[in-house]
């Protein structure tokens, strides 16, 4: 595969590695990972460090984090290559979707005119499609190098958002059914034009209108929860690698998030029942029922709810001496280990390694990196609730403050401890 510069990279078996291209992006990353994986490995089975530092085990962990540190940059910028390149082609998946919708219309409303005959209805429903399709193109074309007509869908985290896809499922249909009203209207006698202007009356869209209006407004209320929450500290957001259909359904940990899971399903549901009503009578506005709205009302409630409780600031608890199976007690001194304790080190999707070796903790006026530590098939740190760091001799004798700064660019509380000479 060719790349921009008219040559692309290949592997040892002639496959295509390069960044431009989606493929070559993909494997790219895959063969970075496959590579960071099996150094991981080797280092938590105490293979491939040099004899010099052998001797030292804390100069060995030092040595063997900073490797890993400079393996995980190089897998994360292949990772930020394949999200590039994904986003750069989705589009024309997009695009794909969106025509391949409006062909299937055509032919359902095709099969469906045998022996009924050809309407005005029909005519307005497939000029309100094409309608629809041809401005979410050249919406799609002008945004595609963010994903098209997913561009909208996206948060600043680069996951797909929960509340602004259920927003657009519910504009989209909406948009469509105003559409094929206004092209009725304008093919319609007095008297149809009469009772196409009773169905658009708002008794009869209330319900639908409610909805509209209360997915939306969680659109934005959300937007702004999670960004009052950033700045407060009292929520940490890492960015993800690029958006998937999972996000939908998940925390940014990639756990299933009840709320999040309830909220989609119970609109996709409402939303299935609005577009069935249309489909029965395309003369007015689908009339959902109250019970209906008051579902999803609910789960609209619900789900900002979840957002409200969700996340919280790191702490530190508390800050001792790591002690090794055989030492004495012994005060903290310059050199030692500490083993600072207590909860949300790791934010929710911040596991990968580029972004845990950003996990620095700050002695005084020191700052200090904490090591990654391998072992099989994962770090034995940093973890969420505990991370063990050196003293560094910089750090001045007496009373010192403990702080951890995060992932997320977040500063825990401070510890105060003893360092003596």
């Amino acid at each position: 595969m060719a790349g921009a510069s008219g040559a692309g990279e290949l592997g040892g078996d002639g496959e295509c590695t390069c960044g431009r291209c989606p493929r070559g992006a993909r494997e790219g990353h895959r063969r970075a990972v496959a590579a960071f994986v099996a150094l991981r490995e080797e280092y938590a089975a105490g293979r491939g460090v040099p004899a010099a530092l052998a001797h030292s085990a804390g100069a060995a962990r030092q040595w063997v984090s900073d490797e890993l540190a400079l393996s995980a940059r190089a897998v994360a910028e292949r990772a930020a290559a394949e999200g590039t390149a994904w986003l750069d082609a989705v589009w024309r998946y997009t695009l794909l979707v969106l025509w391949g919708g409006v062909g299937a219309l055509v032919l359902v409303q095709a099969l469906t005119a045998i022996g009924t005959g050809w309407t005005v209805a029909r005519t307005a429903g497939l000029a309100a499609a094409v309608v629809l399709a041809l401005a979410l193109t050249v919406a799609a074309w002008r945004h595609r190098a963010r994903g098209g007509a997913l561009a909208p869908l996206v948060g600043e985290d680069n996951r797909l958002s929960t509340s602004r896809t259920v927003a657009a499922g519910w504009l989209l249909p909406v948009a469509y059914a105003v559409l094929v009203q206004a092209f009725q209207l304008a093919a319609a006698d007095a008297d149809e034009r009469r009772a196409l202007l009773d169905g658009l009356e708002l008794p009869r869209g209330a319900g639908l209108l409610t909805v509209l209006a209360v997915t939306c407004a969680v659109a934005v209320l959300v937007r702004r929860v999670v960004a009052v929450r950033i700045q407060a500290r009292r929520l940490q957001k890492v960015r993800a690698e690029r958006p998937r259909a999972g996000d939908l359904l998940t925390d940014d940990a990639g756990r299933g998030s009840l709320t999040d899971i309830q909220y989609l399903l119970l609109n996709v549901a409402a939303v299935s029942f609005a577009l069935v009503r249309l489909a029965r009578d395309p003369s007015r506005l689908p009339d959902l029922p109250w019970s209906c709205t008051a579902v999803v009302v609910i789960g609209s409630l619900m789900y900002l709810a979840g957002k409200y409780a969700e996340g919280g600031r790191p702490v530190v608890l508390s800050v001792v001496r790591a002690r090794e199976p055989g030492d004495l007690a012994a005060p903290i001194r310059t050199g030692d280990d500490i083993e600072i304790r207590g909860a949300g080190f790791v934010p929710p999707g911040a596991e990968n390694p580029d972004l845990l070796a950003r996990t620095v903790v700050r002695i005084g006026a020191v700052h200090v990196h904490v090591p990654l530590v391998p072992v099989a098939g994962g770090f034995g740190n940093p973890t969420d609730g505990v991370l063990t760091v050196p003293v560094p001799a910089d750090v001045e004798p007496g009373r010192v403050e403990v702080r951890v700064v995060t992932a997320a660019g977040v500063e825990t509380n401070a510890c105060t401890i003893d360092v003596q000479d």
